[in-house]
């Protein structure tokens, strides 16, 4: 039998955070190893997760132009026309593409690729199974194998008309209905995006909230904007029962713990996830394991055994991408002592690709009362300012600030609406930085454009605290 092959570090997965840190590693002159399980690089992130559905979302915005007939007329012409391939061909070629661009940096970097599934041997050696058929050995180990969508035993997924969010990616033609079961991150977002394709969707909830970790006054207006839609949101409840019937023409039969009833074309579960860690044998390692086959790791992303880090989804919250390559990079600062990024920021932005879209950076304002800080709060609604005028926007849209009634700081910025997820990068900065109302007002953003939102929710925030508001006098102060 050969000799095993040996190397600074063997990373276990190239998603986001596997990819990430494989090609750090490699810039810094160390020798890398990357398993892959799928013949596609690239992760859930890429493969099945984060870019297919938002690449989804922009799609049905395309077709449903559910802002665009804001600004001409109202015809569903091309709603009614359109076909399911080409409803995921944007999708897949994004995905083919952003592929691409993994493997090739991997390539540029020059990590060497073993396509299979890895297992612990011990702390420091790898059994690869599948295309490759080798034991290598690490003197460090990166765990990135992602998380897995939950199917519980009750529910009889088919992957044909009952679907998980992985399988609900393969499915060749529009459901007539559908029931999202979860309205979670991964739920709304699937839920408006194929009810903005015209399809009639049940959004089942057991809470009596949707995305609670959202500002209430944001998450109550997305619910707003859903039923607008023709959602239909039902809390409090959930599945105890299914009839799948032989023909496929037939509606599958669902029973509600409310004791109502629903008849539906397609079911997609979407309601938690878990680590990927089954197959590993981590406990060949000596790994301690935390909640539903997540890892556990210290601030700097190292498990219990000293050469071993694991990052990204497989360590739970808060399952991003974006958080996740940072999680990579600061694990190899450790790893090697590059000395550069050392942690990552504990002040991130949420993204949430719904349509419309929300996302947020700092504290809600649930959260500034739970703390007892005195705190004033400012909106501005996007149909009331001159970007929002030519763009035809509805009057659903608004931009939220949240400061402290002291010293004006913001502590925390909450968008709803088109372009929400790119808006909230200035935020991001107003909260890091601890910028105040009067700094954001004497900031000269172009005109006209969505930035404005800031200034004139900052106009507002000081119109609350001076009790002299102008513009929305009978808003609660």
């Amino acid at each position: 039998m050969p000799k095993n092959k040996s190397y600074d570090l063997i990373v276990i997965g190239s998603g986001p955070a596997g990819e990430k840190a494989a090609v750090k590693a490699a810039y810094f002159g160390k020798n890398v190893a990357l398993i892959e399980k799928s013949p596609d690089a690239g992760g859930a992130g890429v493969q099945t997760g984060t870019l297919p559905s938002k690449t989804l979302k922009e799609t049905a915005l395309y077709f449903s132009r559910v802002y665009e007939k804001q600004i001409f007329e109202r015809s569903e012409h091309r709603l009614r026309k359109t076909k399911h391939k080409q409803f995921t061909y944007r999708r897949d070629v994004a995905r083919l593409d952003m592929q691409y661009e993994v493997e090739n940096n991997l390539s540029r970097h020059k990590v060497t690729v073993y396509r299979g599934s890895g297992s612990f041997i011990d702390k420091n050696t790898v059994r690869v199974t599948g295309d490759a058929n080798v034991i290598i050995e690490g003197k460090n180990i990166l765990i990135a194998t992602g998380s897995y969508p939950v199917n519980p035993p009750d529910i009889p997924f088919d992957g044909k008309r009952i679907h998980d969010s992985d399988t609900i990616l393969r499915i060749k033609r529009f459901p007539k209905s559908m029931c999202v079961i979860g309205a979670g991150v991964i739920g709304c977002e699937y839920a408006t995006i194929y009810s903005a394709m015209g399809v009639k969707v049940y959004l089942i909830n057991n809470r009596d909230k949707i995305l609670p970790f959202l500002d209430l006054e944001i998450a109550e207006a997305l619910i707003r904007q859903m039923k607008k839609q023709g959602l239909e949101i039902l809390f409090n409840t959930s599945i105890s029962e299914y009839e799948v019937p032989k023909k496929e023409k037939d509606n599958i039969h669902l029973k509600l713990r409310n004791g109502e009833e629903l008849e539906t074309d397609m079911v997609l579960y979407a309601a938690g996830r878990s680590g990927n860690t089954a197959k590993l044998n981590c406990e060949n390692a000596g790994i301690i394991m935390g909640e539903r086959e997540s890892i556990k790791v210290d601030e700097y992303y190292r498990t219990n055994i000293s050469n071993i880090y694991a990052v990204g989804d497989v360590i739970g919250f808060p399952a991003l991408a974006s958080t996740s390559m940072d999680q990579g990079r600061v694990a190899i600062t450790h790893m090697f002592d590059t000395n550069d990024l050392d942690s990552v920021h504990k002040i991130f932005p949420y993204g949430i690709y719904t349509v419309p879209e929300v996302s947020m950076v700092g504290i809600s304002e649930q959260e500034a009362q739970a703390s007892g800080i005195n705190y004033n709060t400012g909106i501005s609604r996007d149909c009331d300012i001159a970007r929002g005028k030519i763009m035809g926007t509805p009057d659903d849209g608004f931009l939220k600030i949240i400061f402290d009634n002291e010293s004006n700081v913001v502590l925390g910025v909450h968008i709803l609406g088109r372009i929400a997820t790119e808006l909230i990068h200035y935020g991001m900065t107003l909260v890091q930085d601890k910028k105040t109302l009067d700094q954001v007002i004497a900031t000269i953003f172009n005109y006209p454009t969505f930035h404005d939102l800031y200034k004139y929710a900052a106009y507002d925030g000081l119109g609350n605290k001076s009790g002299k508001n102008i513009k929305n006098p009978k808003r609660k102060q």
